[in-house]
This record gives C-alpha cells, sequence and structure tokens, in this order.
C-alpha cells in the first residue's frame, strides 16, 4: 500500500500538548518523518513555537505573543507542565535527519526564521531538513528574496489554482491544501505542475484513506500513529 511522509502536526498534539518538545519527541517516537510547528516573534525578537497570537488558550498568562520577551514567556507552562519551546531548542533537539516544517503566523518573525535555518546549515545539517509555510504569501516572497535554498510552502485552504501560481512565481517544493478541499481532479493538477502535496490535518481514519489513495507526499496529522 502507498505510504506517504508522515508530519506530526504541532508534533503529536492528539497524545501531549502542541508545540513543546514533548509532543514533537513523541511525534518521532510514532514513527513520524517530520514535524509541522508554528512560530511567533517575542518582544524582543526571540522566534517562539506557540500557534496563536496570543498566550490565553495554550499557556496559563494572557496577552499577545509579540508583546512578551523570552524571559516572560519561560516562566509560563503550556498544559501547567511544558515550558514554551524557542525554534532554536526545537531545532537542536530534533533527530539529525527529520524535516522540521516551519509555519511562520507572524511575517515579522520572517528574517530571524531565516537566520536561524541558516545557522543551523552551517553548523551541518542540509536545506532538505527544513520546510517553511505560511497562509501570508508574502512571507514566501520575502524568504526567496533573502535565501533563495530555503524550501518553501504554500499554504491553502481550497484555492489550489492560486497556489500553485504563487508556487511557480517562488520555486515553492510544495503546496499545503485543507485535506477536505482535496480531490482527484486538484491533486493531479498539483502533480502536474510538479510540486509535493503536504495535505492537513488528517486524523481520522477514513480521510487517512482516501489521501492515500490520492497519493499525496506527506500527510500532516495530529496522530502520526495512525497513517
Amino acid at each position: 500500500m502507498y505510504q506517504p511522509r508522515i508530519i506530526g502536526h504541532r508534533g503529536a498534539a492528539g497524545h501531549i500538548a502542541e508545540n513543546t518538545l514533548a509532543s514533537f519527541k513523541k511525534a518521532f517516537e510514532l514513527g513520524a518523518h517530520g514535524i509541522e510547528l508554528d512560530v511567533h516573534l517575542s518582544a524582543d525578537g526571540q522566534v517562539l513555537v506557540l500557534h496563536d497570537d496570543t498566550l490565553d488558550r495554550t499557556t496559563n498568562g494572557s496577552g499577545l505573543v509579540n508583546h512578551c520577551h523570552l524571559s516572560d514567556a519561560k516562566k509560563l507552562l503550556i498544559d501547567k507542565i511544558h515550558p514554551i519551546p524557542t525554534l532554536e531548542e526545537v531545532f537542536n533537539e530534533c533527530p539529525y535527519e527529520v524535516l522540521i516544517n516551519v509555519e511562520i503566523k507572524d511575517a515579522k518573525a520572517t528574517e530571524a526564521v531565516v537566520q536561524l535555518i541558516s545557522a543551523q546549515i552551517k553548523s551541518g545539517k542540509k536545506y532538505s531538513n527544513f520546510l517553511v509555510s505560511s497562509f501570508d504569501w508574502s512571507v514566501l516572497e520575502l524568504i526567496k528574496t533573502i535565501n533563495e535554498q530555503i524550501p518553501l510552502g504554500v499554504l491553502t485552504e481550497k484555492n489550489m489554482e492560486q497556489a500553485v501560481v504563487m508556487g511557480h512565481q517562488i520555486q515553492a517544493k510544495s503546496i499545503h491544501p485543507n485535506f477536505r478541499y482535496l480531490d482527484t481532479e486538484n491533486a493531479q493538477f498539483i502533480k502536474e505542475n510538479d510540486f509535493e502535496i503536504h495535505t492537513w490535518t488528517v486524523n481520522e481514519p477514513a480521510d487517512i484513506e482516501r489521501m492515500k489513495a490520492l497519493k499525496v507526499d506527506a500527510i500532516i496529522s495530529d496522530f502520526p500513529d495512525r497513517i
């Protein structure tokens, strides 16, 4: 049976609190080939791994992430247990050969993310270990101008045609559509345009099997063990 690459969504978010070092570790224990995570920039220019633009939902803090300094962020806990990781910490903790898909939520974090990836390359990792995605396509355009070697993924809910056009403009590696809107026709269209398909967030067995039937390249899931 066809087996796509397995990407843990915010780690193994179905098992352990999202976007934590413990969740990323769990994803790899469950067989993930890579992880997807979200980043924002702190008030003092540090790249924090959090999905929301506020601290309220996932931590015991409150307020905007970009108003929070790193020292204050490190006093907070996710799910009453886990500290908020920085992107650098995640890079340093992950196994050497895995894929790390960084989704940039805050455009202000773009240049700092590029710098962190460049530092990892200098320390011996390969560009193929990284993939940067965003719903804000201007972020991807900016990355292309700063460092054209960083692989890019075009995030979209359902507009495959525009995503493919953007993909060509920035020479992206992959298109990242919501699985609900992916079908035989548009999956073939993406592949005919020479892009990989990384679809999200696929958790239910029937949906997983449908994505496998479409031969997507990677499935992003809260439950890596189900893929």
